[in-house]
């Protein structure tokens, strides 16, 4: 990746950890840890791989993206508003009535949500679904949904995952953030979902293991995923929970904790020192 285009996405998702800390600081709750984990991915999705469009939010043939694990809308609403489908200032109205940016995403009233998510679990049915209606339809569109580590030790992520690759789904890409942390504590101790590689190859997956806050190995993956022809793709995406804050990183406390106001200076100041 050229050395523009990678400082051009660096800055981006500093721009979307930061809308992240604002808005969980000024609601005085949300999901700060997994959000910032999945920041560095949403951002190449909707900078670099999507095909959408700000202006028009429903375009017909746009890239799909479902946030199966929609406690963490906090990160989508923060790359939705860096990438111009809401201004920026809405960000601090996280939470509040009648804010548009709830604690889940709802595709009724935030532009640039294409499901309403927040029941574990269910986003990679919901995508699924989407990738099949483009192939029925003939249409061109590609569908991506990001799930975390937990969330996937849901049985209906891996009945969702049978489905795509019986109706060989190659226009579905499946991430799993890898962060290694739910809300009870490490994903291996609560309930071991491990090996993600090896059962979604059994599953009928092509599969790659990346990074996630690595943007080259991210252009390569998602080419690869594109490339990939008669069989859906998952990117297994390792990940820091918190990553870009230094108290925050890889501690289960901040999976659903808001920063106060001197934990939200540190962090502001932390991310905008930052590369």
């Amino acid at each position: 990746m050229e050395a523009e285009k990678l400082q051009s996405l660096r800055d981006a998702a500093k721009k979307v950890r930061i809308g992240v800390i604002e808005g969980t600081h000024a609601a005085k709750s949300g999901h700060p840890g997994g959000s910032l984990s999945i920041a560095d991915i949403l951002t190449y999705l909707y900078f670099e791989e999507m095909n959408v469009d700000p202006a028009d939010p429903r375009m017909a043939d746009r890239d799909r993206f479902v946030l199966s694990k929609g406690h963490c809308a906090p990160a989508l609403y923060a790359v939705l508003a860096a990438r111009g489908f809401f201004p920026a200032e809405e960000l601090t109205t996280l939470r509040r009535y009648p804010s548009r940016l709830q604690g889940h995403p709802d595709m009724n009233s935030t532009p640039g949500v294409d499901m309403s998510t927040g029941s574990l679990g269910l986003g990679v049915s919901a995508a699924a679904g989407m990738a099949l209606a483009a192939k029925i339809d003939g249409k061109p569109y590609r569908v991506y949904t990001a799930v975390g580590d937990g969330e996937s030790e849901e049985g209906q992520v891996w009945e969702a995952c049978m489905f795509a690759a019986h109706y060989k789904l190659d226009n579905l890409t499946v991430i799993i953030d890898w962060n290694g942390l739910q809300i009870d504590g490490p994903v291996a101790e609560v309930m071991n979902p491990t090996p993600h590689d090896e059962k979604l190859k059994a599953f009928g997956f092509h599969v790659v293991s990346i990074d996630g806050h690595d943007f080259n190995q991210m252009e390569a993956a998602f080419r690869e995923a594109r490339q990939t022809k008669g069989r859906p793709t998952a990117i297994i995406a390792k990940t820091v929970k918190g990553k870009g804050v230094s108290f925050m990183e890889n501690q289960v406390k901040w999976h659903g904790s808001a920063p106060n106001d001197e934990q939200y200076a540190q962090a502001i100041a932390e991310l905008k020192g930052g590369n």
